[in-house]
């Protein structure tokens, strides 16, 4: 078929442009739409309840900056001594030994176990794994304690 452009008039071209410019806006929302990008992580954030109860006076295992080895409520630098391993299958999973806080290996605070409740001595450990999130959540690490070095035999 071949194109006549005697028969075109400038009304032609103008709807033809306003459909260029809907299909633009309309492939530009859909994207938007399904990618989850037009509403901030913020926003999703907002109406969910918090995770873990608010603390009193004592702190908790799992709470936010609290020793997994002694449950002591960690301050501003206050730091747990890990090690962390390399990922063997190349995922964002990797194993991860806890030591303890500060407290815990100077002696002030009874060091236990929170799976099977056993009184860690001095060289005993915490097995983990360590689980990786993405930056564009910006969230920390994730900690799962799978047992000291009793209860999982090492």
């Amino acid at each position: 078929m071949i194109l006549n452009t005697d028969n075109f008039s400038m009304g032609n071209y103008f709807q033809i442009l306003l459909l260029v410019i809907t299909a633009t806006v309309l492939i530009w929302f859909g994207y938007t739409l399904f990618s989850g990008m037009m509403v901030p992580v913020s926003v999703y954030r907002m109406g969910k309840k918090r995770r873990f109860p608010k603390p009193r006076d004592e702190s908790y295992p799992g709470a936010p900056r609290t020793c997994p080895v002694c449950s002591a409520k960690l301050g501003e630098g206050e730091l747990v001594k890990t090690l962390a391993f390399p990922s063997l299958n190349g995922g964002k999973d990797r194993m991860m030994h806890i030591k303890g806080c500060l407290f815990c290996l100077c002696g002030e605070r009874e060091r236990l176990c929170p799976v099977c409740g056993h009184a860690l001595e001095e060289d005993e450990i915490l097995i983990c794994r360590l689980f990786e999130r993405p930056y564009t959540f910006r969230k920390r690490p994730h900690v799962h304690v799978l047992g000291c070095s009793q209860c999982r035999g090492i």
